[in-house]
């Protein structure tokens, strides 16, 4: 249930603040500490993921808990228990910074298709490397390694977008979700994520605090498979037939949710 306490906006700012702060000292703390003792102790390159990927699922769980019981946020999804399953392409669109951490906090085993930056950015290259999450670089060696992740049994978290949606905009996708999903995954999931009010957009600083607490809303719909359109047309039209599917689910999703809001 929504918690209906909402906290003046100079004490939101405060714990956004502090917020933002306790990411990335956590970041920091899994690179130096966390990250280095499991692979002293786990000689397994895939076990040592799993662990890296788990440690980061309850991290997250614990930043989002900590986002909740300061007054920063509140959150609700709707069929978790449709998440993490062998081989399915989790597609969510992205009107958030925190979307991908709000779903990964649901996932115990999960990868990722994240920005190269990440790679190269002190408080999250730790994490991003030790979890084998994956590079959006847009290459066909890209594709293939994602595809290639999800044929292995990887549940594979995705924002076919590529960057974070500009608010009152629809989610315009690129199509290499399409062609990964035709390539690899069992099924497709699609998630839709909508925030009330706008926070943390691509239009938006961490410090712009709106007036009332924010509610993220996800809702994880039913699954896609896209054998059916691998089956039915050569790769590049079924990966077409499946983007235009997928966007206009997201398309119909958000705008019934526009006209149902208060």
């Amino acid at each position: 249930m929504r918690d209906h306490w909402n906290p003046p906006r100079l004490w939101r700012l405060v714990f956004t603040g502090l917020s933002f702060a306790l990411f990335g000292l956590g970041g920091l703390l899994l690179r130096i500490i966390c990250f280095p003792l499991i692979a002293l102790l786990e000689r397994d390159p895939q076990q040592r993921r799993r662990r890296a990927r788990l440690l980061i699922s309850r991290a997250f769980c614990f930043f989002v808990e900590f986002m909740r019981r300061t007054g920063v946020i509140t959150w609700s999804i709707d069929h978790p228990g449709r998440l993490g399953r062998a081989g399915q392409m989790v597609l969510a669109n992205h009107p958030s910074l925190i979307d991908v951490v709000l779903l990964i906090a649901c996932m115990r085993d999960a990868n990722c298709v994240v920005k190269e930056s990440l790679w190269h950015n002190p408080f999250t290259r730790g994490p991003v490397r030790a979890a084998g999450y994956i590079s959006n670089n847009a290459s066909v060696e890209m594709i293939e390694e994602t595809a290639a992740a999800l044929r292995e049994g990887q549940t594979l978290v995705i924002f076919p977008e590529g960057t974070r949606t500009s608010p009152g905009q629809m989610p315009v996708f690129h199509r290499g979700a399409a062609a990964i999903a035709i390539r690899g995954a069992l099924c497709v999931t699609p998630v839709v994520i909508r925030v009330s009010p706008t926070t943390l957009t691509k239009a938006e600083p961490w410090y712009s605090i709106p007036a009332r607490r924010v509610h993220f809303s996800l809702s994880v719909g039913e699954d896609i498979d896209p054998r059916e359109y691998a089956q039915a047309a050569p790769p590049p039209v079924a990966s077409r037939r499946l983007d235009a599917r997928l966007h206009e689910y997201f398309v119909q999703e958000l705008t019934k949710n526009e006209r149902s809001a208060p």
